[in-house]
């Protein structure tokens, strides 16, 4: 099976565990099957649950995520480096998203053009059965069951979150007969009572299907051009540039349980405990969740319908049914990004200063930083545990919990984890910015 999984959005109505660069399906919140205590490891993500539900339903599926440039380092450090992505170079609505992805299969993984595959979000909350009917959506794509074919989720009440599809028969798969946007109450009741299905965003093709209908609408000759012109593209959604137009659609029904979790309310939900991280409550609390990064205690006592989430980021305090409308309060916040995840570890700043940064890296064994330079900026490096090697302008140093490393403006260097390494990075000079960086290459291999 091919499967392309859509990883985009900022997902700021789950801040502050959310931000520009750690989005929703990144959060670490859902419990592992094997998961048995309250530390880390315990917990999985959004994407990392997702995956290992293909593999398991799957064991030889080719995965692909589209996302862009700013979720690499996340994916590579949550799914490894080994996890197939097709890289948008700026956000250009799902149609274009789509396109590059599909290219992507054909012209530099060698998917044959009438080879099927399967695009659906990375974040929906499903069970197995839900990943065995998308490997049946793929084989009746690959059957040419239509030109595309489109999961259905059999509503549960009257939704106005989400489109509907209102398939022509009430067999398993049918011929659709029309699409509506998003009703209001009534009106869902009305689709729902005429057989209608919720639109999970989930459809089947053959890559051919989609690259003539890409090379209609954009002037390109392949993956390679497609990306290099991509900026260039006009934003449009894969239901406007592709679905609308297309009169050969069948549609799949899906039963099982089916959540979108983009709130904290809805999240909440799928919570298997009622707290993550170091978390008290006293009796009097009731439909309370916690979700506490920091690393002092949080304590609620006598709160109801509550939920609490604490990040190096914010700390958010909110009626449950309130939380759903945070959107516009974190759009006026501007600040300093303070954890993020990259391919070889993660960072969570401490400290700003006018003059000065400090950051605590974390390095997972066998990962290092590009080797680079600063313009404006020195930086120390403290080493507080684990053993590695730094290198300082082409000179390597084995380092361990106790050493400090001094670099000054302009010295070229990098760090590589032997144990997972943890230090305290100080940045000092008048002009700290994430852009004042210079990458090198390492005179010899490491």
């Amino acid at each position: 099976m091919n499967i392309v999984l859509l990883s985009g959005g900022s997902g700021k109505r789950l801040w502050p565990l959310s931000n520009d660069v750690r989005s929703k399906q990144f959060i670490k919140i859902f419990q592992k099957p094997e998961g048995n205590d309250i530390s880390e490891e315990a917990y999985e993500s959004m994407v990392q649950r997702v995956y290992r539900q293909i593999r398991k339903v799957d064991a030889d599926a080719k995965i692909t995520i589209a996302t862009s440039k700013s979720q690499v380092s996340a994916l590579h450090n949550q799914l490894g480096e080994q996890v197939g992505i097709s890289v948008e170079p700026c956000r250009r609505d799902t149609f274009p998203a789509i396109a590059l992805a599909t290219a992507y299969l054909h012209d530099m993984l060698g998917v044959p053009a009438d080879e099927a595959v399967v695009v659906c979000p990375v974040d929906p909350y499903v069970n197995d059965d839900y990943f065995q009917t998308i490997k049946r959506l793929w084989e009746l794509a690959q059957a040419g069951t239509a030109n595309l074919t489109l999961m259905g989720i059999d509503p549960t009440y009257p939704s106005e979150k989400y489109g509907y599809i209102l398939p022509k028969s009430k067999d398993e798969v049918a011929k659709v007969d029309t699409f509506k946007e998003k009703p209001d109450a009534a009106t869902a009741q009305k689709y729902i009572d005429a057989g209608g299905l919720w639109n999970g965003g989930v459809f089947a093709y053959k890559l051919r299907y989609v690259l003539d209908r890409a090379h209609e609408l954009i002037d390109f000759t392949d993956y390679q051009d497609l990306f290099d012109k991509y900026e260039t593209l006009t934003k449009i959604s894969f239901d406007y540039a592709v679905v609308e137009h297309e009169k050969d659609i069948a549609v799949l029904r899906f039963a099982g349980e089916w959540k979108d979790l983009g709130t904290w309310n809805t999240l909440t939900e799928a919570m298997e405990g009622n707290a993550i991280g170091d978390v008290r409550m006293n009796e009097k609390c009731e439909n309370v969740h916690v979700v506490n990064e920091l690393g002092i205690p949080v304590l609620a006592m006598g709160l109801k319908n509550v939920v609490i989430a604490a990040s190096a980021d914010g700390i958010l305090v909110s009626d449950k049914e309130q939380s759903s409308y945070i959107k516009p309060f974190v759009d006026a916040i501007d600040q300093q990004i303070m954890f993020a995840e990259k391919s070889w570890g993660s960072f969570r700043v401490l400290d700003v200063k006018p003059e000065s940064m400090t950051i605590q890296v974390t390095l997972n064994p066998g990962h290092g930083m590009n080797y680079h330079s600063h313009e404006h900026r020195e930086e120390v490096w403290t080493v507080i545990s684990g053993r590695g090697k730094a290198i300082l302008d082409g000179s390597p140093r084995m380092i361990s919990a106790g050493d400090v490393i001094r670099m000054p403006i302009g010295c070229k260097h990098t760090v590589f984890a032997e144990t997972e390494l943890q230090m305290i990075e100080v940045q000092l000079g008048k002009d700290i910015t994430v852009s004042d960086k210079i990458k090198h290459e390492l005179p010899w291999h490491k």
